[in-house]
């Protein structure tokens, strides 16, 4: 079953970091980065806004536990979002690439 996923990082250079080494581990098929999003969320009882960076991309469901472990090892958030949906449908022959890139 092949699987989104979304992460939030500080900046550009750590999502880039991130997606290259889930890439070179072969837990992610492709990752998608958006730069200076603005974030605006509750942490130690206040409310901050900052600017972050989204990592998006396509992988498989038997990946997900592991990129959990390894984003958590080289993420510099206490707690990182991490945060995974299931695809439905689309593109068959682009989902089996995801399947092939990931196994």
């Amino acid at each position: 079953m092949q699987i989104f996923f979304y992460i939030t990082t500080k900046n550009i250079k750590e999502a880039k970091k991130i997606s290259s080494v889930l890439i070179r581990k072969k837990l992610i098929a492709c990752a998608n980065i958006f730069k200076n999003i603005q974030s605006v969320f509750l942490w130690k009882n206040k409310v901050n806004v900052s600017k972050e960076s989204v990592i998006m991309g396509k992988t498989t469901k038997k990946q997900q536990t592991r990129i959990v472990a390894e984003v958590k090892k080289i993420h510099s958030y206490d707690v990182p979002c991490i945060i995974f949906s299931k695809i439905s449908s689309g593109n068959k022959e682009f989902l089996k690439w995801v399947d092939n890139v990931t196994s």
